[in-house]
């Protein structure tokens, strides 16, 4: 039997909330209507775990320091960078203007399979995760340049918004991160 000896943080290689980091993966995730707190810091912690540029807050998602969000998040919302916006699409728009490729990650016709994006190609990219029950809103599905969805096979026809954000965010990940051989850290 082989032995398993846990990693320790310096094995890990992590930075402290103390370290700033210089590179990010040009990925920004926006939260739009999320009824359940504990569901956006479990995206926080992912976004943290996968150095996700950042996350914006829209309609009535709560936001910082909200108790759910800060029971799941552990702390991430001090190391990604968030933002709140009740003009979705405007703020969208915005985005667009910057350079930024737009993607809802919603089962609607004509979507892209999360295993056929080239999210190389795409970056920098703005994921649209929507409402547990609507998922992404009208308006923001009119702002989009592509819609991605996750296959599934179960009886269920959707994941909880937490677990497909971990999902999409991981392969974003696969694609843009694993090839970057030295994420630099700046202590101050």
């Amino acid at each position: 039997m082989m032995w398993l000896q846990k990693k320790s943080m310096q094995d890990l290689h992590r930075a402290e909330l103390s370290t700033l980091r210089l590179h990010k993966m040009p990925i920004i995730v926006i939260l739009e209507d999320i009824r359940s707190g504990l569901n956006i810091g479990s995206v926080f912690r992912t976004s943290d775990a996968f150095n996700v540029q950042e996350i914006i807050l829209s309609g009535y998602s709560a936001v910082p320091p909200h108790r759910e969000i800060l029971k799941t998040a552990l702390d991430a919302t001090l190391s990604v960078k968030w933002s709140y916006s009740d003009q979705i699409v405007n703020r969208l728009t915005m985005l667009r203007a910057e350079g930024y490729t737009i993607a809802a990650i919603e089962q609607v016709h004509a979507s892209v399979p999360l295993d056929q994006v080239d999210f190389n190609s795409s970056a920098p990219l703005v994921l649209i995760l929507g409402n547990e029950v609507h998922g992404v809103s009208e308006a923001a599905l009119a702002c989009c340049d592509f819609a991605i969805e996750v296959p599934q096979s179960g009886v269920k026809h959707s994941l909880n918004i937490a677990v497909c954000a971990g999902v999409v965010l991981w392969q974003c990940y696969q694609q843009l991160e694993l090839n970057y051989k030295s994420i630099t850290y700046v202590e101050h």
